[in-house]
């Protein structure tokens, strides 16, 4: 397997292509580049008021390296969700009936992809909640 200092020197992937097929396909209602701010800050960002992204990381296997540096640094796993990726370096929001399509468009520029949660209506500011 990688070691963590080369998962750690990885250069940043780039999600346009990918991101693209979906807008092509006239399905993507939103994309979050996950950089620091993680999962909490960047997905409110690409959604309107009145919503709320109910997202379950038990949808994915979080990388070595950040499990590594929760130990190591005592880091809570909010904490950990809040300040870095996770593993989920790109989110794009599309509508329920698109999913299937968008995760056969993604996985055919060859990117992992997963549903990972889904938007619903809240009061107030967009927000991210965790649940599983």
């Amino acid at each position: 397997g990688k070691t963590l200092e080369s998962i750690l020197l990885e250069p940043t992937r780039i999600y346009v292509d990918a991101v693209l097929s979906l807008h092509r396909a006239g399905i993507l209602l939103g994309a979050a580049h996950i950089t620091g701010g993680g999962l909490l800050e960047n997905i409110p960002r690409v959604m309107p008021n009145g919503t709320k992204a109910k997202i379950n990381p038990n949808t994915w296997e979080i990388p070595r390296v950040f499990t590594w540096l929760q130990e190591k640094g005592n880091v809570a796993i909010h904490e950990l969700l809040r300040t870095f990726n996770c593993g989920v370096g790109m989110v794009v929001c599309v509508a329920d009936n698109d999913v299937d399509e968008a995760l056969k468009l993604l996985n055919a520029e060859g990117e992992t992809a997963w549903c990972i949660g889904y938007v619903t209506n809240h009061d107030g500011k967009p927000i991210v909640e965790f649940e599983g």
